[in-house]
């Protein structure tokens, strides 16, 4: 059954009239089109679509952006990763496994003199990224292609990434929202590692001197991320907790 706010999301939807519009006036008899559009916004909710997919749209960090069930939908814990690497204010910037482009566009339009590099392995995901960038006016520099391969010889001031952490056969994926999303960039091997494993192997390369690699985990990886960046030679090892006072972001800076 919907929910009641659920129910006004998609009623919204369905007629082009305002949430707030739609509060205002539940005696408003629906057109034939607009009722029928409401029934499948419905019935695919009741499958258990995310509300975000069946929208088209989510909001992160106050921007609007189009997804699909080509992307992660953005969630307010990856905020911390975005506040943390404007808080480094960057001359550059590079966003690893961008998605729909939700850190990239809110570094740029929070920092519009900093150049932003964005990369994505999916093509589908790409196409998303580069919507909300047009829609945005953002001029965000995006490629196609897996982690740091699309940058060699390239260094920057800050890289990002929230990657997939979840472990394959983690029962989370088969519950809620996580169900619809895209499993590539969710799942991260055997223990969720194996994407941020390759990540911090690859910084390094990548980072300016004093330069910081923060990287978005899930419950319980801290300590882990944290071993393999002082293994990488990265100094100033932090983890950091979300709202929820989980270990969300950890990160480290090369040596100067």
């Amino acid at each position: 059954m919907l929910e009641a706010r659920e129910a006004r999301l998609l009623l919204a939807a369905a007629t082009g009239f305002s949430e707030a519009s739609v509060l205002a006036h539940p005696e408003r008899e629906l057109p034939a089109q607009a009722a029928a559009q409401f029934r499948e916004f419905a019935a695919r909710r009741a499958r258990g679509e995310p509300i975000a997919y069946i929208l088209g749209k989510k909001e992160f960090y106050g921007l609007p952006l189009a997804v699909s069930a080509a992307v992660l939908i953005p969630r307010p814990e990856t905020e911390l990763l975005v506040e943390l690497a404007l808080a480094c204010a960057p001359a550059s910037a590079l966003d690893l496994g961008t998605g729909s482009g939700a850190i990239a566009l809110v570094l740029k339009r929070q920092l519009p003199r900093t150049h932003i590099v964005a990369v994505e392995a999916s093509a589908a995901a790409l196409a998303v990224a580069r919507r909300n960038a047009a829609a945005l006016g953002l001029e965000v520099d995006f490629r196609q292609g897996r982690w740091f391969d699309r940058v060699p010889g390239e260094r920057f001031d800050v890289v990002v990434s929230n990657p997939p952490y979840v472990a394959e056969g983690d029962p989370h994926l088969a519950e809620g929202d996580l169900r619809f999303e895209p499993r590539d960039a969710l799942v991260g091997g055997p223990d969720g590692l194996d994407a941020i494993r390759e990540i911090i192997r690859g910084a390094p390369a990548h980072l300016k001197p004093g330069g910081r690699l923060l990287l978005e985990h899930g419950l319980g990886q801290d300590a882990a991320v944290r071993s393999l960046l002082m293994e990488a030679g990265l100094e100033g090892v932090t983890t950091w907790p979300d709202l929820a006072g989980i270990a969300r972001v950890t990160g480290g800076r090369l040596k100067c």
